[in-house]
């Protein structure tokens, strides 16, 4: 069987109130690391999310 094109990986908040999100990247096509603003509910404003290694 082949290996699926897509890894999950966690998008961590730099608030630095540990909330996550998972999201899903094919690493062949998207070589860079990840980052998004989102929500952070703890935070409750838009932060930026950077692309970790999910464990």
């Amino acid at each position: 069987m082949a290996k699926p094109a897509t890894i999950q990986v966690k998008l961590q908040s730099t608030a630095g109130t540990g909330y996550f999100y998972v999201a899903k990247k094919n690493p062949r096509k998207t070589t860079e690391k990840l980052e998004f603003r989102k929500y952070d509910p703890k935070a409750r404003k838009h932060v930026v999310f950077k692309e970790t290694k999910l464990k």
